[in-house]
């Protein structure tokens, strides 16, 4: 019979270090909401390198400069830590920039992508007239995350309900539809707030907005960096804007203006001379508000230069579905009109001076 073990190595396990390796190979899962912890070091997410310099937004002017107003942070908001990235669309937007967005209504993460490798300083993912919900905003938010560009969230209806499930998403903004009052304006800001200032529910530990609890100062931050963006769109809101631009919270007003023709009975006719003027009334009541920013959406009679002139500080320029309707449309024109033509029968045909392939793939 072998003799005993005299090594070290096989001395016997007191029970007290047998409990200690229990512990060890079977922790003790934390509360499903509790805090992670703190075993990684605060990142900023990754951003691009390079903004494609050649399609930078246009600067403001400096009559439209002189519109900025002075601060629109909250008044909670005093800590070190609650300062907002200087990159952030409000920071960015203090410093003076004009910004240039598109809206995306097909809720294709491809197309967010390129939207964002193309250059727009923001995009709007359009939950009010786009098919998607959460789920498939979720999608798009990502693709744009990949790029750097900030997502704002356009909300299906001005809720406490889908508020709370945007802001656990992450968006840099929300946009509140069809503000008519003051009031409704305070709702909106009171949703995007957690208790006491507001009546936001509170899952920060484990949603998206804080990486799932790995941002640990994302309480210090996020109300901080949120941009609250109020639509006026009826004449209602318009007789309003004034005190709806002045509600604390409320960092810019968008301008709807097709809702508005509506709201006017020229819904076939948003280049109404009326609706013009409704609108011109509307621009100068949230510029001498001296509080929120302008924001409003190119039309054909409209251009992000003319909004620019007027003071705008945010312009969107196009939406996802609108551009590709109209390079399809244009595609299938030129094929048709070039059947008519009868001019593209023989193989290797020149076209302004190219190889037809050639100037095909070229492009």
């Amino acid at each position: 019979m072998a003799a005993a073990p005299t090594t070290a190595a096989a001395a016997v396990v007191s029970p007290a270090t047998n409990s200690s390796l229990s512990t060890l190979r079977n922790p003790k899962p934390p509360p499903f909401f509790s805090a992670p912890p703190s075993i990684l070091p605060n990142r900023s997410p990754l951003r691009l390198a390079a903004r494609f310099r050649a399609l930078a937004p246009v600067r403001s002017s400096s009559s439209a400069s002189a519109s900025i107003p002075a601060d629109l942070s909250p008044s909670s908001s005093s800590s070190p830590s609650s300062a907002a990235d200087p990159r952030s669309l409000k920071s960015r937007l203090r410093g003076g920039e004009t910004l240039y967005g598109i809206f995306l209504l097909s809720f294709s993460p491809t197309v967010a992508e390129i939207a964002g490798l193309a250059g727009y300083d923001f995009a709007v993912v359009d939950m009010e007239h786009g098919p998607g919900g959460v789920s498939e905003a979720l999608h798009c938010l990502r693709a744009l995350a990949g790029t750097g560009t900030p997502a704002i969230l356009r909300l299906p209806e001005s809720s406490a309900a889908w508020a709370k499930k945007a802001l656990d998403l992450g968006p840099q903004g929300l946009m509140f539809p069809m503000i008519d009052t003051p009031e409704l304006a305070r709702d909106a800001v009171a949703y995007s707030r957690f208790p006491p200032a507001g009546v936001r529910g509170s899952a920060h530990t484990v949603v998206r907005a804080s990486k799932y609890g790995i941002d640990e100062g994302y309480l210090g931050h996020c109300e901080e960096e949120l941009l609250v963006m109020c639509q006026v769109e009826s004449q209602q809101g318009v007789r309003n804007v004034e005190q709806i631009a002045a509600v604390d919270g409320v960092d810019c007003i968008q301008m709807g203006p097709l809702d508005l023709s509506a709201s006017m009975g020229y819904l076939w006719d948003p280049g109404n001379k009326k609706v013009r003027e409704m609108m011109r009334t509307a621009e100068k009541g949230v510029l001498g508000s001296g509080r929120a920013y302008l924001s409003g959406f190119a039309m054909p009679f409209d251009s992000p230069d003319d909004l620019r002139k007027r003071g705008y500080h945010m312009v969107s320029g196009a939406v996802d579905v609108g551009l590709f309707r109209n390079a399809v449309v244009e595609d299938v024109k030129r094929f048709r009109m070039g059947l008519e033509d009868q001019g593209g029968d023989s193989d290797g045909e020149m076209v302004d001076g190219k190889d037809a392939d050639e100037k095909y793939w070229s492009e």
